[in-house]
């Protein structure tokens, strides 16, 4: 029998949520304070509307995995909601934008003995799964040094009337552009030890956060590395790479979504016969990561039933968002 899903927050990545929840599963309910969004997601697919989430709760006893697709800084509030509710929590990244607030998802999640995922969807692009099980393989032997270079395009009317661009709601670039970045150097290298960092806002004024940093880190395995990353990339999207020198090897991958093999040099057979990635998701004016939202619901789907399945938990969630403090903390 299918799963029965609700989704909170019916803006652009709602929809997107909607789109492949139907493969797997049920949409049985919508939520979103602004009625039209809700309206439209529900005329769509059938679903129930709701404006407040705990009527959706107190009143869809049946559903089984909540979907929250809210800003950034409402993630913690809805995903706890939904934990007490007794529900699994597939949430969008970043899991939330601050510490403390991840720590009490985890233990509302333990506590109401259910799971909380996070969505990762970079993990699913065939590159970085291939360097993956080089690392796992330990074909690049030691890891000496790596590179991370993240270079898009966000104007100003993208955080324009939004919460896009605020410390409450935003958090960070690091946080709403750039937190898939984050979990891939924790996932692909481990955990970070030290970090310095620079910020600035060059070209965005409306903003509270940053559009420009530029980040040394050493990770706990003795590895060290830069992350460069920006949103003034002029008119559109650069480059999205990930580069690592290591005693056996030296590959990048690149592309502007981390989507391409760009270069390799490694000990014994190269990587070949790649899949094509899926492609970026559009939000109409600007792009973002690579549209891999089926990959993420086929293996939520997959570690619900089974816990040992790999997804990306909420305590991979958690370690990100421990970084990206650590990085904002170290500015200097």
């Amino acid at each position: 029998m299918k799963p029965s899903f609700a989704i909170i927050g019916c803006g652009r990545i709602g929809r997107r949520h909607a789109e492949q929840i139907i493969k797997v599963g049920t949409l049985v309910a919508v939520c979103d304070i602004v009625y039209e969004n809700a309206f439209e997601l529900a005329e769509n697919y059938g679903a129930n509307l709701y404006l407040a989430i705990d009527e959706l709760l107190e009143n869809e006893p049946g559903i089984e995995i909540v979907s929250i697709c809210t800003p950034n800084g409402l993630h913690a509030e809805h995903s706890i909601r939904s934990l007490k509710a007794k529900k699994h929590v597939l949430c969008e990244k970043p899991l939330c934008i601050h510490l403390e607030d991840a720590k009490k998802m985890l233990y509302a999640a333990q506590n109401a003995n259910r799971q909380l995922f996070v969505v990762k969807q970079n993990r699913y692009n065939p590159p970085v799964v291939a360097v993956k099980k080089l690392l796992a393989d330990f074909r690049l032997g030691k890891i000496l040094s790596f590179q991370v270079n993240c270079f898009w395009n966000r104007p100003n009317s993208y955080y324009s009337d939004t919460w896009k661009g605020t410390k409450k709601m935003d958090g960070g670039s690091l946080y709403t552009q750039f937190s898939h970045f984050i979990d891939l150097m924790y996932w692909l290298l481990g955990d970070v030890k030290t970090v310095k960092a620079i910020t600035k806002n060059f070209e965005h004024r409306v903003l509270e956060i940053e559009d420009t940093g530029v980040v040394i880190i050493e990770t706990m395995g003795g590895a060290i590395g830069t992350l460069n990353f920006t949103v003034n990339s002029y008119q559109k999207n650069m480059e999205g790479s990930f580069t690592i020198f290591g005693e056996q090897g030296t590959i990048k991958i690149g592309g502007q979504y981390l989507n391409e093999l760009e270069y390799q040099c490694i000990e014994g057979e190269p990587i070949a016969d790649l899949p094509a990635g899926n492609p970026a998701n559009s939000y109409g004016f600007y792009q973002g990561s690579m549209s891999n939202h089926d990959k993420v619901y086929e293996n939520l789907v997959k570690a619900i039933a089974d816990p040992t399945h790999e997804m990306a938990s909420a305590f991979d969630g958690m370690k990100t968002v421990e970084i990206i403090e650590k990085i904002y903390a170290a500015k200097i």
